[in-house]
């Protein structure tokens, strides 16, 4: 009996034993990895190039897939996906494509792509595409509405405010730039009766109350996308305010790049005096547009209550205004009248209220030796024939005394930027088609890193002896007015053909910042320059821009005509955007390292030196060294340190984003963001309707940029 026993209980345990070697737990499936780069499919038009052009300006890496291009890549799993050290890897983060289906029905690549999304929970943008149920919209013809949205103020909803466009206060006014050329033609429509649609942005329906989407996201057949039924093209402002949310629903909120809304303005010639236009002859005496010895000189200089009335403003408006000043300026005011200068003494009192900029001692030009006898000057030349160049000795002098002239007056400077008097030294065409030889090692003698350039002339950086420069966009509010009347009459001049009494630069030109017909004197500044110009600047200002603008000191005197530019610029700004996402205000040392950061980051990108990778909540990347990282990711991403771990970037429109580097003894940036990764769609179907029109309209729609005039 006993034996019995043993043997059974042997026999159990033998069962036992094979229960648990024939059915062990099984592995879990190892969590994917998601590159991060985006897959841009273009067909050449305006939404897809606005979408890579987002990109681009943020530091986003993409993959382009032209589909008009002979030899391009063929869209397959292979092409998407495959496995890196026994994962999974998804090649792209996020797809966008110009409509919901660019490759027609049954395509293999619409295919391939499907099942890729459903795999990975890949989201989809459709740039540009129809209103209809295979986007999970009703047709516009069934209570919708087709047609320009010209002038529309579309409206972001709740949904949307929660979701990837809460930077926002919620207007999204389209432009109407012309009443001639179609700018916006959109698909308004009302989601599908069972479909699983969410409006993200909804346009007015004409005739009444209601609004139909124009930007949603419909999810179906396990799959995501964020359906645009407007067309749009990169520089158009309702776009402009609608891109950072469109990138950030696409990369769910974990990106590479940053796009931060700047705005900053430089006082140039701040304690000097300017000269001032003369409206019969149309230049301005003593300068050198007028021919020597012609006219009266009038110049204009603020005074202690313009200064005054500056501080407040600014103090007011939470802005600060960037100071670029002449010493010299105040020194020839004191000599002239008493030895006192009210405005300095205004100024300096208020010192801390601005940022200060070293602007030369006393404003001369530092390129060549001007030969002003003739109109337009000339560069002097040796004897023999040699240009003649303001020496290197001058330009140190310029610098040093108006640093030491500051320092004096304990005003707050970074003394290694520098802004020369009408950018001077540098090349200035056509007369100067070089830099000053001497300016290099002036710049480098005094240490200068930051000197500004015009924008208007060289738009990227470059390297000048210790410098690089910072361009500055001009505005069109001129350094020789200090009046409303006499800003229009330049204007006139300047942008009018002969037959309307105008300098004729607009015969027969296209620029659409030339006059069908003189402005009034009386209301011209107010109701068409001031518009305009605050449309340019605010294009600059949502255009993840850093770079300042610039206007001078006679524009705060007299009239005091610069602050209905800035504040229709910071009223504009604030009216369509949330507390969260403020104006970057930067001063020019911090703009210059902002543009060298962002070169070297995109050179890296664009040379695909930059590998990035998200595995569940873990964010890998990796640069060259010495290219710090830039990225956008969801609020509590802490940085991975060799122990600990700290917090990521400085928050801004919702998200965390900044500049980073490996920490101490890494060769990676290593984030963790918070909470789950988004699940894929829910499945809904929708029900058919009737059938849509043929083609999308695309409007020309694209607004050129306005020149500037040149003066300094």
């Amino acid at each position: 009996m006993n034996r019995t026993i043993r043997s059974a209980a042997l026999a159990m345990a033998t069962v036992g034993l094979t229960l648990t070697l024939v059915a062990p737990a099984p592995a879990a499936a190892p969590t994917p990895r998601i590159d991060l780069k985006v897959l841009v499919v273009s067909d050449g038009g305006p939404a897809t190039a606005a979408i890579a052009a987002e990109l681009d300006s943020a530091g986003t890496p993409y993959t382009l897939v032209d589909l008009n291009q002979a030899g391009r890549p063929v869209i397959s799993a292979g092409f998407l996906a495959d496995t890196v050290s026994g994962r999974p890897r998804a090649k792209f983060q996020a797809v966008v494509l110009p409509n919901d289906n660019p490759f027609g029905e049954g395509s293999a690549e619409m295919a391939a792509l499907a099942t890729y999304e459903k795999t990975f929970a890949i989201p989809q943008v459709d740039a540009y595409t129809y209103a209809r149920p295979e986007v999970g919209l009703n047709y516009p013809a069934n209570g919708g509405y087709s047609g320009s949205l010209d002038g529309a103020r579309a409206e972001v909803t709740a949904a949307g405010k929660a979701g990837p466009f809460g930077y926002l206060d919620g207007a999204v006014p389209f432009e109407d730039n012309s009443p001639t050329v179609g700018e916006s033609y959109a698909f308004v429509a009302k989601p599908v009766a069972g479909a699983d649609f969410t409006p993200y942005v909804e346009a007015p329906l004409p005739g009444g109350q209601e609004r139909g989407a124009i930007v949603g996201e419909y999810r179906h057949d396990g799959r995501r996308e964020l359906v645009v039924t407007f067309v749009y093209n990169q520089y158009q402002q309702q776009y402009r305010l609608l891109a950072r949310g469109i990138v950030n629903w696409m990369t769910q909120g974990v990106h590479l790049g940053a796009d931060r809304n700047y705005f900053a303005v430089h006082i140039d010639d701040v304690f000097a005096a300017d000269d001032r236009w003369d409206s019969a002859l149309n230049c301005t005496p003593g300068d050198v547009d007028c021919p020597p010895g012609t006219g009266q000189t009038d110049p204009i200089r603020m005074t202690a209550a313009d200064a005054q009335y500056a501080a407040q403003w600014s103090q007011e408006k939470k802005f600060t205004l960037d100071m670029v000043y002449n010493g010299g300026g105040s020194e020839v005011f004191k000599q002239q009248n008493g030895g006192a200068d009210p405005l300095a003494a205004r100024l300096i009192a208020d010192k801390a209220r601005y940022r200060w900029v070293n602007h030369t001692y006393s404003h001369p030009y530092l390129g060549c030796v001007q030969d002003t006898s003739v109109v337009p000057w000339v560069c002097a030349k040796n004897a023999d024939g040699s240009t003649k160049w303001v020496s290197r000795a001058e330009i140190g002098a310029q610098i040093r005394d108006n640093r030491a002239w500051g320092q004096r007056a304990g005003l707050p400077l970074d003394t290694a930027e520098l802004v020369t008097g009408e950018h001077s030294g540098l090349k200035t065409l056509p007369q100067q088609p070089q830099d000053n030889p001497n300016l290099a090692g002036a710049l480098t003698d005094n240490s200068i890193r930051s000197l500004a350039s015009d924008n208007s002339r060289e738009r990227e950086q470059r390297q000048i002896g210790s410098a690089l420069t910072v361009p500055r966009y001009p505005m069109n509010v001129f350094y020789n007015v200090g009046r409303a009347a006499e800003q229009v009459d330049e204007y006139n001049w300047i942008y009018t053909r002969k037959a309307d009494g105008g300098s004729g630069i607009c015969e027969n030109s296209a620029n659409t910042t030339c006059l069908d017909a003189p402005l009034d004197p009386a209301t011209g500044y107010g109701e068409y320059i001031v518009p305009l110009e605050t449309r340019i600047a605010m294009s600059h200002v949502v255009a993840n821009d850093p770079r300042p603008h610039f206007i001078h000191q006679s524009n705060l005197a007299e009239d005091r005509i610069a602050y209905p530019v800035l504040d229709a610029v910071l009223k504009a700004y604030g009216d369509l955007h949330a507390d969260n996402t403020p104006l970057v205000n930067l001063r020019q040392s911090a703009i210059g390292k902002e543009l060298t950061e962002r070169a070297a980051w995109q050179s890296a990108v664009r040379s695909g030196r930059v590998t990035a990778y998200r595995i569940g909540n873990s964010v890998t990347v990796q640069a060259p060294s010495g290219v710090r990282v830039t990225a956008t990711m969801p609020p509590g991403t802490v940085q991975n340190q060799l122990l600990g771990s700290t917090p990521f970037g400085t928050p801004y429109a919702g998200s965390l984003s900044g500049w980073t580097a490996p920490a101490l003894l890494q060769n990676q940036v290593s984030l963790t963001v918070p909470g789950p990764v988004l699940a894929s769609a829910t499945t809904k179907q929708a029900d058919p309707v009737a059938e849509p029109a043929d083609e999308l309209p695309v409007p020309k729609g694209v607004r050129s940029r306005v020149p500037y005039d040149g003066t300094r």
